[in-house]
């Protein structure tokens, strides 16, 4: 199995040690920054890629439980700068991306 998909604007990671899935949903602009990380089904990482617009991808993306977020733009901040929702789900996150590095 496939264990990274990316979109213009997303990724999503699968981790064969845990067995668990995420995304992040990442928008850089001359105005900031945003991200988004979510835990998401398997059902929605098999789903992941199968649109034709990345629109969809991402509006399936955020059904999912949101564990991270980052919002700083030039306009002030859109949110609390640095979120965190749920940290266990977040370091799980951090270490699936990570083992995929060399």
């Amino acid at each position: 199995m496939k264990n990274e998909k990316h979109g213009n604007n997303w990724s999503a990671y699968y981790s064969p040690d845990s067995g668990r899935c995420f995304a992040e949903i990442i928008y850089t602009s001359r105005e900031g920054r945003e991200q988004y990380n979510y835990e998401i089904t398997r059902e929605i990482y098999d789903r992941l890629g199968t649109f034709k617009d990345d629109i969809d991808n991402e509006r399936l993306i955020k059904t999912a439980k949101i564990t991270y977020s980052f919002e700083n733009t030039m306009y002030g901040t859109l949110g609390p700068e640095r979120t965190v929702w749920d940290e266990e789900a977040n370091e799980a996150m951090i270490k699936a991306v990570n083992s995929k590095k060399p």
